[in-house]
């Protein structure tokens, strides 16, 4: 799905206007009339009072058009109008005197001055104050009111974004911001529903399809994706009848030292739990008998130090290499790594202490192969790049950054973003039971697993990180959150994949949108 930008918006709503021959008023009484429907195929008429705040642009006019379906329909329903300026937009103006033709109960006018009205835990709350194109902060009486609706704990549902978050950059007051329980967007997500510094102003979000027109939809290229099941079922590469492990690669996973030989293993076993036909681990001696072990599908081959990785030499032909995992900084490793990257020519997937390399020796990223994979943490990223203002700048650093050296970024966290020069991939699945030890292993080898089998790097990566927070998603259903460790995440991969091939035979529906018929029809 397709995160639209503040001013793509803008222009969607425009061409949609002029193709469908009808007029902005007709777009937002559609808008208005599909969050009636939301709204009412969950309230089914209960008599809960709805307080419902307008703005005076166009996202009051959505909230008018709203409450007047909601008032002819028999809900109790108070509306207000935030009315601090003079500068309503036209199609406000007209859902106002069309919501006054059917209720004695006219909006009532908060000019900036007024008590707030009381409002119970048990009411609920429709914040249609301010939309996308908020470009300042809330006067002191708005923040007030925004402080009010998050003092009464009532229920709180955002029209298209929480009012006084903008898309673009960070606020500067987080009482500036309503806090919304539930956010309705239209089309497509906003991207700030993703970031860590905003998006604990939007508990829960879903996706009203507003009819903008497909063909814009289709053809405009976006900084972001969002990625759900649809997006990753398009990549999926099912197997041949006579295929053979051959035909699926050979992962080489390099890595291990002293008491960290548990990082490869996971990563060699999420290798060949994903599909690679063959997986050598190289470790330190010490990590023979433990692979050897515990993981009897895998090859194993040592380094001539006990303890750490010094001098790596194989004799086989590996299709990919993911690198890093528990390996250590130590001096030797480091010269051991840069001699591996002037002769390599093989795709490769670095990670955990690969990256701590790569950041104390800044000259190694000339010698990377393009579109290398990076699957560093928060800590790691930030050695890789410096430390950044907020999440915004951080993006930009990382896309700079993925643009100079040719590489993929994978910022891992909640909804974690794969970058490729200037475009994001935002992963739908995944769950806080991820924040576990050797988590980030598993990952690595699961990407490195899907290189062996031909995928490309940005496909492997994206789908790669799908199916670990999908596989995750399944067996917190099982362990919990505190209770998941990395190795359910491996042992759920078959029912990650199995709930992709489903849709070979069940047409795929996009993830958080409600596409049933009941909501699509139009109640007024």
């Amino acid at each position: 799905m397709k995160i639209l930008s503040k001013e793509q918006i803008y222009e969607a709503d425009k061409i949609t206007v002029e193709r469908q021959n009808i007029s902005s008023a007709d777009l937002m009484e559609r808008v208005g009339t599909q969050i009636f429907n939301w709204l009412h195929k969950r309230m089914q008429g209960d008599q809960v009072p709805i307080y419902i705040f307008c703005g005076i642009g166009n996202n009051g006019g959505d909230g008018l058009v709203l409450a007047r379906h909601l008032v002819t329909h028999g809900y109790n329903v108070i509306t207000y109008v935030v009315n601090c300026s003079d500068k309503r937009s036209k199609d406000f103006l007209v859902n106002y005197d069309k919501i006054k033709n059917v209720t004695k109960d006219w909006p009532t006018l908060l000019n900036c001055k007024e008590e707030f009205p009381e409002i119970g835990r048990d009411d609920i709350i429709v914040d249609a104050v301010f939309g996308v194109g908020l470009n300042r902060p809330a006067d002191d009486w708005v923040k007030e009111l925004f402080k009010h609706f998050k003092a009464s704990k009532a229920f709180t549902l955002s029209i298209d974004i929480p009012s006084g978050l903008y898309t673009d950059i960070l606020p500067e007051d987080e009482d500036n911001v309503v806090w919304s329980d539930f956010t309705l967007s239209f089309q497509t997500p906003k991207l700030v529903f993703f970031l860590p510094e905003t998006a604990k102003y939007i508990k829960q979000w879903d996706v009203l399809d507003i009819g903008i027109d497909s063909e814009y939809l289709l053809a405009t290229e976006t900084e972001a994706d969002f990625i759900g099941k649809p997006e990753v079922f398009s990549m999926y590469k099912p197997r041949e009848r006579f295929s053979h492990k051959g035909d699926f690669g050979h992962s080489l996973i390099i890595g291990g030292s002293y008491g960290k030989i548990g990082a490869v293993t996971l990563a060699s076993r999420a290798s060949l739990t994903i599909g690679s036909g063959l997986v050598t681990a190289y470790v330190p001696k010490c990590g023979y008998t433990v692979l050897q072990t515990a993981l009897p599908e895998a090859m194993v081959l040592t380094d001539v130090d006990k303890n750490i990785i010094t001098d790596i030499e194989y004799n086989i032909e590996p299709t990919v290499i993911g690198f890093g995992v528990g390996i250590g900084t130590d001096n030797l490793t480091i010269s051991a790594f840069e001699s591996l990257l002037k002769q390599n020519k093989l795709p490769l997937v670095i990670d955990a202490d690969g990256i701590n390399i790569l950041s104390k020796k800044k000259s190694l990223l000339e010698l990377l192969p393009e579109q290398t994979i990076l699957t560093p943490h928060p800590k790691e990223l930030e050695r890789l790049l410096g430390t950044w203002k907020d999440d915004f700048d951080k993006l930009k650093k990382v896309k700079r950054f993925s643009k100079k050296h040719n590489v993929i970024i994978v910022i891992k966290g909640a909804n974690t973003t794969t970058v490729f020069k200037d475009k994001l991939y935002i992963n739908s699945t995944g769950n806080p039971g991820l924040a576990t030890a050797g988590s980030g292993d598993v990952l690595t080898g699961i990407i490195t697993g899907l290189l062996a089998q031909k995928y490309s790097p940005l496909n492997a990566t994206i789908f790669g990180v799908y199916l670990h927070g999908k596989a995750a998603d399944i067996a917190v259903e099982d362990f919990g959150y505190e209770s998941l460790i990395a190795s359910h995440i491996i042992e759920y991969l078959g029912e990650a994949y199995l709930d992709i091939i489903k849709q070979i035979e069940e047409p795929p529906k996009e993830d958080n949108k409600d596409t049933s018929d009941e909501e699509e029809e139009l109640y007024v």
